[in-house]
């Protein structure tokens, strides 16, 4: 019995068996803090108001496990005594396998996290749909700066060099692609001044008109009347005057149709047909209410105008058409005149030869 001992004591002193003892140390602790994690941690998050942490919990629970698996690794390899050559470039690769598997898993997090805040504005106003591809991509850039710098640290590489190295190369490519960094800031700057949002019907100074339907970092995307998708870069939206149609305290537009009556018509009868016009049209909107305004006695006709609105700029034509036709039906069923221009010519006779 003695001698079992004393070989059990023996082959503890060997490195390999210790090791193995580290790794097999290392898969047990990783499985009690898998343990807790799944059963106590999530149980505690199952009792909160949201889900969040819930979701939270799924994407730390891989990470950790094999953080614990690489952490027993690492012990094992510093405890065999390999040459350092060998031993530096194992521990490297367990590091880079780290910062890879944590770098997946802070990405999911942080996007769950923003959509999560981007819905509840009134925790955190400054994050909402529209601002959230600039958070996302801000979150993404500090994440992989941080896990580039790491690898460097990991191989035991000079940083400085590479950070030297990185500005030349920054400044060729902000020369080379200063026409795409223009759109990118543009894009940063439309995402955070909002002049328009996704849905919202904008009219350029350079004459494109349509329904917002992608706002990106390079460029956004215009759907027209005619179903044909725009796209403008968005240095060119930075620097443009933009008219919103849906902005405002509501999203509907006025339409406006001018009227000419003979002279001699009944101004209060045509004030009551163009509202029963207007009313008649399914497009105009209940509130406001149609207004009909006589705006001028013209040269050869008494100018009225018919103002209505519609539930989004969309409607304007379909409505402005409809309202013409209504219109014409009900002056020509009360026998309202419209007039044709009228001149009075003066002929003159020739003077006596």
């Amino acid at each position: 019995m003695q001698d079992v001992q004393t070989l059990i004591l023996d082959s503890l002193g060997i490195p390999w068996v210790q090791a193995g003892l580290i790794f097999a140390s290392s898969l047990l602790a990783a499985k009690i803090v898998d343990l807790v994690v799944t059963r106590i941690i999530r149980r505690l998050a199952r009792r909160t108001a949201t889900t969040l942490d819930d979701r939270i919990v799924e994407h730390l629970h891989r990470p950790i496990f094999v953080t614990m698996i690489l952490l027993g690794l690492h012990l094992a390899t510093t405890r065999l005594g390999l040459p350092p050559t060998f031993s530096g470039v194992v521990l490297a690769l367990l590091k880079t396998i780290g910062v890879l598997l944590w770098l997946g898993a802070l990405l999911r997090i942080s996007k769950l996290v923003l959509e999560e805040l981007s819905r509840n504005r009134r925790t955190v106003g400054w994050v909402e749909p529209r601002t959230l591809p600039l958070f996302d991509n801000v979150v993404k850039v500090v994440l992989v700066s941080g896990v580039v710098y790491s690898l460097l640290v990991a191989w035991d590489l000079d940083v400085a060099p590479w950070l030297a190295s990185a500005g030349i190369v920054g400044i060729a490519l902000g020369f080379a692609a200063k026409d795409s960094l223009a759109n990118l800031f543009g894009g940063l700057f439309v995402i955070a001044d909002a002049p328009y949002k996704l849905g919202d019907y904008i009219r350029l100074d350079s004459g494109e008109r349509g329904r917002v339907t992608h706002i990106g970092l390079r460029s956004t995307r215009l759907l027209t009347r005619d179903d044909i998708e725009v796209i403008i870069p968005n240095a060119q939206i930075a620097n443009a005057k933009i008219v919103n149609e849906s902005g405002g305290p509501y999203e509907k537009a006025r339409v406006t149709v001018l009227v000419g009556v003979a002279y001699g018509s009944d101004v209060d009868r045509v004030r009551r047909v163009l509202m029963d016009a207007a009313r008649s049209v399914a497009l105009v909107a209940e509130d406001p209410e149609p207004r009909v305004r006589f705006t001028e006695f013209g040269e050869s006709s008494l100018n009225f105008r018919l103002l209505a609105w519609v539930e989004n700029p969309e409607q304007r034509g379909a409505c402005v058409d409809a309202l013409h036709i209504a219109v014409y039906k009900k002056f020509a069923a009360e026998g309202v005149e419209i007039p044709f221009p009228q001149r009075d010519v003066h002929l003159k006779p020739p003077p006596p030869a």
